[in-house]
């Protein structure tokens, strides 16, 4: 009885862990560019196994917005930003120029470009290519006087080499930069959603409360068993 309660509590908190990954999941199914975590087991060098997770890189929806600013990658590859754990990486791509004329997205998180972060002079005008050049129109300028600003730094580091931080960004480890890669492309006045299918994480999340509920009622069945046991032990 004393095995079947630290199973039952073994089970629920392993329950408990999953579905907190579900539930993050779950929390960011509008969130663009985000890649949902994946619950599994690993198997550590002491036979022993663990319940640890890891990102889902398979790529969400694109949409149109038709905003000029919106951008989404092309297939594989990362958007660099500066952020206080140093350069990092993301998808989101909802860009926009701030007060002091630099390109950020949604998060205000600083878009680098081959010198690092991009900053837009005073325009009229402003454009990004499939490539990922920032070209904008000078204030007081003729309408074909399009001047190249920068060009986005793009990269495509190896993915199982990636560590999502607390913040939900990418990095390499040691603060090591990926190089950038000239191949990749965006698609522009387009934003990627999340790659979190919201009627599979509902699902789990039911699946999840129904399993914890059910090794709380073993629980409980344990501990009546083993006080009913000590009860005929005092009886005699």
């Amino acid at each position: 009885m004393r095995e079947m309660l630290l199973m039952s509590m073994r089970g629920a908190r392993d329950i408990v862990r999953r579905q907190s990954v579900n539930m993050n999941n779950l929390a960011n199914v509008n969130s663009d560019g985000f890649r949902k975590e994946i619950s599994h087991i690993q198997r550590m060098p002491d036979g022993t196994a663990v319940r640890t997770s890891s990102p889902d890189f398979s790529s969400g929806a694109i949409r149109n917005t038709g905003r000029d600013l919106d951008v989404a990658v092309r297939g594989d590859g990362w958007i660099a930003i500066e952020a206080p754990g140093g350069e990092s990486y993301t998808r989101r791509g909802d860009l926009r120029v701030d007060e002091f004329g630099q390109l950020i997205n949604g998060a205000g998180q600083k878009v680098m470009g081959n010198g690092g972060p991009i900053v837009v002079p005073p325009h009229g005008k402003i454009e990004i290519g499939s490539d990922g050049t920032v070209s904008v129109l000078p204030e007081g300028e003729s309408p074909n006087t399009m001047a190249i600003v920068d060009r986005i730094r793009l990269v495509n580091p190896d993915e199982a080499r990636l560590e999502r931080g607390l913040d939900g960004l990418f990095r390499l480890p040691q603060g090591e930069l990926a190089e950038e890669d000239a191949s990749l492309s965006l698609v522009t006045g387009a934003l990627e959603g999340s790659n979190v299918n919201a009627v599979e994480s509902l699902v789990k999340m039911i699946d999840l409360s129904r399993a914890f509920e059910s090794q709380v009622r073993l629980m409980k069945m344990a501990k009546e068993k083993q006080e009913h046991l000590a009860q005929v032990i005092n009886m005699k």
